[in-house]
């Protein structure tokens, strides 16, 4: 006699259907959903809840098994931990971190958070396959061309550095003249780079399905895209307390050291832009996808109205988060504007005014005196400007 166990996965997203139909078990009895619509509303309050690093990306893995498709060396590295001195004490420490979880069939469950940080092979993990970073070099402004391309093969954290390093040695980089010695310096500031690109991989929507982030390189700027619309408005980045779909991954990627919880990242980025005189960063939505772009050097003369608009915003913006005001002397600074320059000044700061992103402090003081904020920090909302 022979003896068949089916053992069917619990539902995860959406409730667990056959030929199109939705059950729930009641008791003992399985029962169509739809005639229990109280449970069937709490069945979605559950699933809305259920984030996706509590998901399973592997299961009924074997002890040894584990330890091939994790990078468990990586993870007591980048956490400055001893490694223990056998495996069980291996697998508790990655059970602690939730990046595993013994599993009710025997063995162990890779969780999501596990694999997408340290798995040693993204295609041992069918459902994460397409999460897989991709570089791709183009050349010229366009993407008629591709010079280079790269997936990422390890999980987010393991390779985050090679990552970072494979990124930066495709970057374009000048030649300046310091004290009669030549100087190659990158044309993208590299501490931008990098916190652009951990914010993708932290802040994307894995429920997105069929896509993942993606990094591309052109001549004249760097896009970074990732899936999922972001928590907060895009024209908020600099002032709004961080917000993550993903908050045990933002929480072990933090204590890594890859990324800060503090919201600080874009800050940083600004302000990269701001000390090399870049033009400001873009942030938009297209889709169901997030895309930030950093662009290369570009003269005040060659900035369109847009660009020059929003690196007045984002300076008011970086202004008011660190206590101070945007002023005409400022954003001489901002631009690299000679200080006899103050009406060329002046006019960058009307246009943000007039495309009402930034507001005088005070509108009655002295126009010498004359101090911007960013209009969500406006003293009273409704004066007119």
């Amino acid at each position: 006699m022979s003896v068949v166990l089916l053992e069917i996965e619990r539902a995860f997203r959406h409730p667990v259907q056959f030929q199109g139909q939705e059950f729930i078990r009641v008791g003992s009895y399985k029962k169509r959903l739809k005639d229990f619509p109280e449970r069937e509303r709490a069945l979605w309050r559950i699933f809305d809840c259920t984030p996706f690093e509590d998901g399973v990306a592997a299961e009924h893995i074997r002890n040894d098994e584990v330890l091939q498709l994790v990078d468990y060396p990586a993870y007591f590295h980048l956490l400055k931990r001893p490694l223990p001195e056998n495996r069980d004490g291996i697998l508790k420490a990655l059970a602690d971190d939730s990046l595993v979880r013994p599993c009710d069939a025997g063995g162990w469950n890779i969780t999501n958070l596990g694999a997408i940080l340290f798995a040693q092979g993204l295609e041992d993990f069918s459902s994460l396959r397409r999460k897989a970073i991709r570089v791709i070099q183009y050349r010229g402004k366009n993407r008629v061309e591709t010079l280079k391309e790269q997936v990422g093969i390890k999980g987010y954290a393991s390779d985050f550095e090679g990552l970072i390093s494979f990124i930066n040695g495709l970057l374009p980089s000048n030649e300046v003249i310091e004290q009669a010695l030549r100087k190659t310096v990158p044309r993208f500031p590299e501490l931008a780079v990098r916190e652009l690109v951990a914010n993708a991989l932290i802040h994307q929507d894995f429920f997105v399905t069929g896509v993942g982030p993606m990094v591309e390189i052109f001549e004249d700027r760097i896009e970074i895209t990732n899936p999922g619309v972001p928590l907060v408005d895009t024209q908020r980045f600099v002032d709004t307390p961080p917000k993550s779909r993903n908050e045990s991954l933002a929480s072990l990627m933090r204590r890594i050291g890859i990324c800060e919880e503090r919201g600080s990242g874009w800050d940083k980025v600004v302000f990269q832009t701001e000390l090399y005189q870049l033009p400001a960063p873009l942030a938009e939505v297209t889709g169901d996808h997030t895309r930030v772009v950093l662009f290369a050097p570009r003269p005040l003369s060659q900035m369109d109205k847009a660009d020059r608009v929003r690196a007045v915003y984002l300076h008011a913006c970086l202004r008011f988060v660190n206590r101070e005001y945007l002023t005409n002397t400022s954003v001489r600074d901002r631009f690299g504007i000679e200080p006899q320059n103050i009406a060329m000044a002046s006019r960058l700061i009307r246009e943000a005014v007039d495309a009402g992103l930034v507001v005088p402090y005070d509108p009655e003081a002295a126009p010498k005196l004359m101090r911007y904020v960013p209009i969500w920090a406006a003293p009273d909302r409704n004066h007119s400007t």
